[in-house]
C-alpha cells in the first residue's frame, strides 16, 4: 500500500520536469511514495523517455490540454496513497519533506489541505508564500503572507491556519476527497486551488500552513509576464470564484466594485504602460461571466485546449 501519492503536471517542460523528479526521488526519505506524472497537452507519448530515468514513475498522457485542475484531477484519480500531494513540476524539494508534511497532517486531523513555505528558486532567501490572509469577498481580494520578505528562519517552527493553500504545493487525505471532490476544471488557470479550499472549508476542514518544510518554486520574482491568456483568466476567474462561493447579495456588491473600480483601474494601467492589447481580454473575461452559468465547461479562449 502506497502511503503518499505525489501528483505533478508537465506541460511542454520536459527538462524542468526531469529536474523536479530528480529532486523528489533524492529527498523523499524513508516515506513510501509513488510519483504520478500527467503529461498535459502532449501529442507524442514521452513515457519511455521519462521511465528510462525513473522506471517506477506512473505516466499518464493527455493529448488535450486540461489545464491545472484537469491535469491534477487526472493524476488524483490514479492515486493509491493515503495522502495525495500536488506539486508543481517547477518546484524542487528539501530533504525529508514528505515525512514532515505527513506528520503535520497526522498531528491535526482537522487539517484538510496543507501547504509548506515556498521560496523563490532564483533567490532562495526570498519568501513567496507563508500563507494567505482571509478573502474579502466583496472585492475578491486577499494578501500573501510573507511575500518578498527575507527568510531568516522566522517560519521554521510555525504551523497555523491560513486563508488558502498555494497551488504549487498542497497535500490532502485521499479519504477527504470522497466528500470534497476534485477541483473545478472550468477555471482552467488561476483560482482553482482557492475554490478547492472553499470546498474543504464547507466540509468542516481547515486550511493550514507549515514553515517546517521549505520548497523552492521556479516562478519568476520579476513582475510582469503579461499575456492575453493571463489577463483573460484572472479577470474571468475572479468573477467566477465569487459566483461559485458567495451569496447573491455579495455577488451584486462585488460586481458593482469590480465594474466601477477594479476593472477601470486595470484598464488605465494597461493604457499608460502601452499594453492596450490586454484590454479586450478584460472585457472578454467579464462577458464570459455574463453569458454563461458558473458550471459551464466552455472556456472562451480560442484554440486553448489544442495548444
Amino acid at each position: 500500500m502506497i502511503l503518499v501519492s505525489i501528483v505533478t503536471v508537465n506541460f511542454k517542460e520536459e527538462t524542468v520536469t526531469l529536474d523536479f523528479l530528480k529532486s523528489v526521488y533524492k529527498n523523499g526519505g524513508l516515506v513510501n511514495f509513488e510519483v504520478i506524472l500527467v503529461d498535459n497537452g502532449c501529442v507524442s507519448n514521452n513515457e519511455e523517455a521519462f521511465k528510462a530515468r525513473y522506471p517506477d514513475l506512473i505516466y499518464i498522457q493527455s493529448e488535450k490540454n486540461l489545464g491545472f485542475a484537469g491535469g491534477n484531477n487526472l493524476g488524483i484519480q490514479k492515486a493509491s496513497g493515503k495522502y495525495v500531494l500536488l506539486l508543481n513540476n517547477d518546484t524542487e524539494v528539501t530533504p525529508n519533506f514528505l515525512s514532515i508534511l505527513i506528520a503535520e497532517m497526522d498531528n491535526n486531523p482537522q487539517i484538510g489541505l496543507l501547504s509548506p513555505l515556498l521560496l523563490y528558486f532564483e533567490d532562495k532567501s526570498l519568501i513567496q508564500y507563508a500563507g494567505f490572509s482571509k478573502m474579502n469577498y466583496l472585492t475578491g481580494r486577499n494578501k500573501t503572507v510573507g511575500k518578498f520578505s527575507i527568510d531568516n528562519g522566522q517560519y521554521n517552527n510555525l504551523s497555523y491556519e491560513t486563508g488558502f493553500c498555494h497551488g504549487a504545493a498542497m497535500v490532502c487525505r485521499r479519504l477527504d476527497l470522497e466528500d470534497v471532490g476534485l477541483m473545478e476544471e472550468n477555471y482552467f488557470l488561476y483560482y482553482e486551488e482557492m475554490d478547492w479550499c472553499e470546498k474543504f472549508k464547507r466540509n468542516g476542514k481547515k486550511i493550514w500552513f507549515t514553515g517546517k518544510v521549505k520548497i523552492y518554486h521556479k516562478e519568476s520574482v520579476s513582475v510582469g509576464r503579461e499575456s492575453s491568456l493571463k489577463t483573460y483568466f484572472l479577470t474571468r476567474n475572479r468573477m467566477l470564484f465569487i459566483r461559485k462561493n458567495t451569496s447573491f447579495l455579495n455577488q451584486l456588491i462585488f460586481s458593482f466594485y469590480f465594474f466601477t473600480i477594479a476593472c477601470p483601474v486595470l484598464i488605465f494601467k494597461y493604457l499608460i504602460s502601452g499594453k492596450k492589447k490586454q484590454i479586450k481580454w478584460i472585457g472578454k473575461g467579464i462577458m464570459w461571466n455574463l453569458k454563461y452559468p458558473s458550471n459551464s465547461s466552455f472556456l472562451g479562449f480560442p484554440n486553448l485546449t489544442n495548444s
